[in-house]
């Protein structure tokens, strides 16, 4: 079945991040979406951001408008924040954001009233139920559908870096796990998430939409779950990979590094040149390297198995794409990255809470409400 993909501008982009709510003494999940959505939602109907609900009544989703630059999609990600904390502050709501929650439990948690949700619960169960996550999908426009796999194909290869730099998920249910990224192992057990197939062509995309209706998989394009997949209805590629961003200064760097890709990749596909891919079993090893070691990862970057550190691939990376941010007015964002890699990622600042409080997570979740309002370094950007 001919499936349609909405016209958009090239190399525009759009942000959603998904927020947790807490009680601000004890530093657990409150399920209070319910009653602070009515007015948020029909305040942000006239706004270009919007803020929404999630599959938990313990989370709220902020998402921009489309922005030419990463700087005006986080100005209405800062917006929304900024809506969002005039009802949650005097309610007595902290928010916070990362991969998941340090120790809260999976069965304490109700599932928001919605027919989708419901729905997807009764399928995966238990997995489903243990969806206690939280993440940051970056929209990008693509001029082109026939682009669109060409450049998920090689986007791929940079899955490991762009989640190595989100990371934010060490803690599981009040146990250290060993990973940087537990969310990212969590979300693969959901049918049709995961690292996308290796398609080539849109048609064949339809051809994968047809089988999965076809045999009850799926109703529509949306319940395509992949770590990177096409968003028709939007025009755009969106990148699904990360870990909640535990501050905005670093959501707007990965969606500069997200943006800058999907350029650089545009503007190789328009000079005629087929685009660069790694075997699949290369990118199930990477995503799984970043998941367990996060910035500490070394990652395989080309068909020899040639392994780099990712640190040292993420420098070099931003130095290549630096004349595409120049074009795209986002060399501040991009830049950013270098600060990631200097003052390390969430989940490393998580774990250096959590040894500085002798292992009490509490400590943890109240560093990461401190981070949210403030940044790493102090600097509040809403």
């Amino acid at each position: 079945m001919p499936l349609d993909f909405a016209p958009s501008a090239r190399s525009t982009v759009g942000l959603e991040w998904e927020i947790m709510l807490a009680d601000p003494r004890t530093g657990d999940l409150v399920g209070r979406a319910p009653e602070l959505l009515t007015s948020l939602e029909a305040q942000s109907a006239r706004e270009r951001h919007t803020v929404t609900g999630e599959l938990l009544t313990n989370t709220i989703e902020v998402t921009s408008g489309v922005g030419t630059r990463v700087a005006d999609a986080v100005d209405d990600i800062a917006a929304a924040i900024a809506a969002v904390r005039r009802s949650t502050d005097p309610a007595g709501v902290a928010l916070l954001s990362a991969g998941s929650h340090p120790f809260a439990q999976w069965f304490d948690q109700r599932v928001t009233d919605k027919t989708r949700y419901h729905t997807l619960i009764e399928r995966t169960q238990w997995w489903g139920r243990n969806m206690m996550i939280w993440g940051i999908h970056v929209h990008v426009g693509v001029d082109d559908r026939d682009k669109v796999l060409p450049i998920i194909g090689a986007l791929c290869s940079f899955l490991p870096h762009l989640q190595a730099l989100s990371a934010s998920s060490p803690y599981w249910a009040g146990e250290r796990t060993g990973y940087a990224s537990n969310r990212a192992l969590v979300f693969q057990q959901l049918p049709t998430a995961g690292l996308p197939w290796p398609l080539r062509t849109w048609r064949e995309f339809e051809s994968y939409l047809d089988d999965m209706f076809r045999t009850g998989v799926m109703t529509d394009a949306s319940e395509v779950r992949w770590d990177i997949r096409p968003a028709p209805k939007w025009g755009t590629i969106e990148v699904r990979a990360c870990d909640g961003m535990s501050t905005i200064t670093e959501l707007a760097s990965v969606a500069a590094l997200t943006q800058c890709l999907v350029e650089h990749f545009s503007r190789e596909l328009d000079e005629g040149r087929v685009l660069p891919t790694l075997a699949p079993w290369f990118h199930r090893e990477n995503k799984w390297r970043a998941a367990r070691y996060g910035l500490d990862a070394r990652v395989i970057v080309d068909e020899a198995g040639s392994q780099v550190p990712v640190r040292e691939h993420l420098a070099a990376v931003i130095d290549d794409l630096l004349p595409v941010a120049r074009d795209l007015g986002c060399v501040t964002e991009l830049e950013g990255v270098r600060a990631i890699l200097r003052g390390g990622a969430s989940y490393a600042r998580q774990v250096s809470a959590a040894e500085a409080a002798e292992g009490d997570l509490r400590a943890v979740v109240h560093h990461l409400i401190r981070e949210f309002r403030a940044g790493p370094a102090g600097s509040a950007p809403n």
